[in-house]
């Protein structure tokens, strides 16, 4: 009988069965989920890439706040397909959110440039020049 059953009676199967479908389901819809960030370290600087699919340049920010470098994105869709009655036969709408951030205490702050294309946002974070400590010799009183 348990044959016949389109789930094996395994508690394990039926999560990924659901787990498949909400992964499936909010892939599909959300781009923000599969954002991915690279970060390179060149000559002077660090070089970050964020993938940012699907979204405008206008609906990315870039904010510094104290040492603390925020990338964030948002963006909603609305799919509407009428009949000639103008009646919905499907209407769909999504919503995407992404936001990351990133220490920047050895960044020269005031020289960050950002550059979006192709669905990828690249950042160009040159270093802070090293300061050495000024050495002095103390005289003992």
């Amino acid at each position: 009988m348990y044959g016949l059953t389109p789930f094996e009676r395994n508690s394990y199967n039926l999560f990924n069965a659901f787990h498949d479908f909400e992964k499936d389901f909010f892939n599909n819809h959300f781009p923000a989920e599969s954002c991915k960030t690279d970060i390179k370290e060149e000559d002077g600087r660090y070089v970050v890439e964020a993938e940012l699919p699907g979204f405008e340049k206008d609906d990315i920010n870039i904010d510094i706040n104290g040492n603390t470098l925020t990338i964030s994105a948002e963006n909603s869709v609305t799919n509407e397909e009428k009949s000639d009655g103008g009646k919905y036969i499907r209407r769909e709408r999504s919503y995407g959110a992404y936001s990351r951030s990133f220490d920047i205490s050895n960044i020269d702050a005031e020289h960050i440039d950002a550059e979006y294309k192709n669905g990828v946002l690249i950042l160009n974070l040159p270093k802070k020049d090293k300061v050495i400590p000024a050495t002095r010799r103390l005289e003992i009183k």
